[in-house]
């Protein structure tokens, strides 16, 4: 056989191999970008990068813009992979990458996956979370870039005396000369440069302008302190120096439990001292936005660092500014609400969560996440302590720290000598009223005033009265959206439904039978600040509810006018019940206690003993004796009389053994599926499937109870109803939930019907 014969017979029984032979050659890594899309499903979508895109570039936690549809949506990368579930032939690539640095970044990128798989939540939807309103779109940039202004080389080198007719440049050229490197407009602005001289220069060729990225001042000082410590007593030298061990160790739950006026702040304030001196940032989290002015405030006078807020009232741009310096390492020490849990630190030291039973630190719609929860996730991700602070802790944090999960730090004492204030309790039932109120307790009213004092009048009820009765049949007034009643204001006169917002002029007669005898049947805090008015029309009434708060500065405003020492009645809802330092009041009275005594959640009392008692925490915090008066037809109730005492344990050990023979939280673990539609079939039946399927399927100790319907059936037009998932374990709980979500998911009626899960509700609705 010749050679060529021979070549061509191998060549023949080679083929079969040539294209996996031309595969191995020409195959090369395929880089496929994982990216979680602000849609309410519950996965992440990937796509390739551009064609003429360099590889290594892409890192998780960077923004891109990708197409969605007929859309384009910014997502965030969280992974990148070799390989997909979908062919690579229909994926798309992403039309650009928005940023040259992860803006998300790895351990806030670590928070958002734990939080995405244990709410079982929408990816996207927790990433939109965790990015400030500004980044949220495609037109803002991550990082800042400041405009400076230079001296040209002309600029440089020209004879002053060519200016002698425009000193104002003159003063603008030599300061730019002086700092070759540029100025920004905001420092020149502080040395009297006016932006007129510059742009003339600019018009003249001697000064020109450049962006350049915003390098923020670093706080590091030789001492952080602005004004001395004050002096601690023996339990809070205990707590402070039991957390500064740990501001450089691994992480460290302390729950701090202490009566209010114990002084946690000035703990909290010693540990953030010494956090400080290691040159690393502190994080505060408070309930409510009203609490963070004085918050700052408290900081501010303490600290020679930069302080900063961050809170739904500010601006997008105020937020973002705050994000950037948290980020940069710039902000020593950062004080918001529940979203500042997702701020980055450059250098993170501790975490604060303030007055940690508070319930508004878990989010009611939407991704519905406990921040406290997070933070704890968010200390273990970052290595750091994490302080809850609290006068009445959760039953989760006192079973935590029962089990050694948490270090129990004690304050059981008022700090600078302050007394605990004492109770009494007024028994409605036989009392002779006078607008409302009992005589002995107008009596105690007229006392404190005679002595210059300030009065706290709580009553968690705005408007003038929850109902509008007609005398003669019996109607009240209802919302048509919710099965609610009305609540009845008179400034301005209208009917306002709290729960759906559905407003409505108040009738002149009634529409049942005609009669003009309609009355306000029971009591809010505008007719409370009416009556308090009748009997004392000398004194200053204050009322700080929703209602008087709406404008811009209104509620610091009236605190200012609390805190300058005059007498005046306070009237006031949970706004007012945490947090708020009022050294002047010396008589603490609440109204309409009973209504949180009987209530359908099986959290309710727990609740309110800790209302009550953060409530009766603003009186006698200083040098004056203090009093709480507790209006009730139930004086006998044992969460009454447990806290008659401002005993928060005597009362837990009352509730907690309820909850461990439910096996309800903190013994065992919940979900609430909830589902509304317009029809109540519709959305009874959907969640019935759902069970049934639950029941087919689930190979775990979890248990569905219900459906049942919502405690308000209808709300804003639609019927609600609810299905609750036990277990004793919580990792059982979360794989039944696991196998049922994509049945949900396909469900025929899925898009009839308005469905959320809540995993570890803090109220049953």
């Amino acid at each position: 056989m010749s050679a060529y014969k021979l070549l061509l017979l191998l060549y023949d029984l080679a083929k079969p191999f040539h294209f996996v032979v031309s595969l191995i050659l020409t195959a090369s890594p395929q880089t496929i970008l994982r990216v979680a899309l602000p849609t309410p499903l519950r996965r992440f979508f990937d796509y390739l990068p551009p064609k003429d895109a360099s590889l290594q570039s892409y890192e998780p936690g960077m923004r891109v813009l990708v197409p969605f549809g007929k859309r384009s949506l910014v997502g965030i990368i969280t992974e990148t992979v070799s390989h997909s579930t979908i062919d690579n032939s229909k994926l798309k690539p992403i039309k650009r990458l928005l940023d040259t640095e992860p803006t998300i970044t790895r351990n806030i990128l670590s928070l958002c996956l734990w939080a995405i798989q244990y709410y079982h939540h929408s990816p996207g939807d927790v990433f939109q979370n965790a990015l400030p309103l500004a980044l949220r779109n495609e037109d803002t940039n991550a990082l800042e870039f400041v405009t400076t202004w230079q001296a040209t080389t002309k600029g440089q080198l020209i004879c002053l005396t060519q200016l002698s007719r425009a000193p104002k440049q003159v003063e603008a050229l030599n300061v730019l000369r002086d700092h070759p490197n540029g100025l920004t407009q905001t420092v020149l602005s502080g040395l009297n440069i006016k932006p007129t001289a510059l742009t003339a220069l600019k018009g003249k060729g001697l000064a020109n302008t450049h962006k350049q990225l915003n390098d923020y001042p670093s706080w590091a000082k030789e001492s952080p302190l602005k004004e001395s410590p004050l002096p601690l007593n023996n339990e809070q030298q205990q707590a402070t120096d039991s957390i500064i061990k740990k501001v450089n160790c691994v992480l460290t739950p302390f729950l701090l439990e202490g009566v209010t006026g114990s002084g946690k702040t000035e703990v909290y304030l010693q540990a953030i001292e010494q956090c400080l001196r290691e040159g690393k940032q502190a994080l505060i989290l408070v309930p409510e936005i009203g609490l963070t002015p004085q918050t700052m405030h408290r900081f501010q006078q303490r600290f020679n660092a930069p302080v900063l807020a961050i809170h739904s009232n500010l601006t997008a741009n105020q937020r973002l500014n705050a994000w950037r310096q948290g980020k940069a390492g710039s902000a020593a020490i950062i004080i918001g609400t529940r979203s500042a849990l997702f701020t980055p630190m450059l250098n993170p030291g501790i975490i604060i969560v303030d007055e940690e039973h508070d319930l508004s630190y878990k989010q009611q719609d939407g991704f519905r996440y406990s921040a406290r929860d997070m933070a704890i996730v968010r200390a273990k991700i970052e290595n750091i302590p994490i302080v809850l602070g609290t006068a009445t802790p959760s039953f989760e944090s006192l079973h935590n720290a029962h089990n050694g999960r948490y270090q129990h730090l004690k304050l059981t004492r008022r700090a600078g000598g302050a007394k605990l204030p004492t109770f009494q309790i007024a028994d409605l039932r036989k009392a002779k009223l006078n607008n409302g109120l009992c005589e002995t307790l107008i009596d105690s009213i007229e006392h404190e005033l005679k002595h210059d004092n300030q009065i706290l009048f709580f009553i968690n009820r705005r408007g003038y009265s929850p109902v509008l009765m007609c005398h003669d049949c019996g109607w009240n007034a209802s919302c048509v959206m919710c099965d609610a009643r009305m609540t009845y204001h008179r400034q301005p006169a209208h009917l306002h439904c709290h729960h759906c917002d559905f407003q409505n002029r108040i009738p002149h007669h009634c529409p049942e039978c005609n009669s003009s005898d309609l009355r306000a049947i029971g009591q809010g805090t505008e007719r409370i600040d009416e009556n308090l008015s009748n009997l004392f029309p000398k004194t200053r009434i204050i009322r700080i509810d929703r209602d008087t708060t709406r404008k811009k500065q209104a509620l610091e405003n009236q605190l200012k006018q609390v805190n300058s020492g005059h007498p005046c009645i306070l009237i006031g809802t949970q706004m007012l019940a945490k947090g708020h330092h009022f050294p002047h009041v010396t008589l603490v009275v609440i109204a309409d206690i009973d209504s949180g005594l009987f209530a359908s959640d099986f959290r309710a009392t727990e609740h309110t003993a800790q209302l009550i008692l953060q409530v009766a925490g603003r009186a006698g915090r200083e040098e004056k004796k203090g009093k709480v008066v507790l209006q009730s037809h139930n004086p006998e109730h044992p969460v009454l009389q447990s806290l008659v005492h401002q005993n928060y344990n005597t009362f837990c050990q009352y509730a907690m053994p309820e909850r461990k023979l439910t096996g309800l939280p903190p013994f065992g673990h919940i979900a609430i599926f909830r589902a509304e539609a317009t029809h109540a079939n519709i959305a009874l039946q959907f969640l019935e499937s759902l069970v049934e399927q639950f029941n087919l399927n689930n190979t775990s100790s979890a248990e569905a109870w219900g459906p049942v319907p919502a405690l308000m059936l209808r709300k804003a037009g639609r019927f609600r109803y609810q299905v609750m998932l036990r277990s004793n374990e919580r990792a059982a709980l979360h794989q039944a939930i696991t196998a049922l979500i994509p049945q949900i998911e396909m469900h025929p009626n899925n898009r009839k019907v308005r469905w959320h899960l809540d995993i570890d509700p803090v109220h049953i609705d």
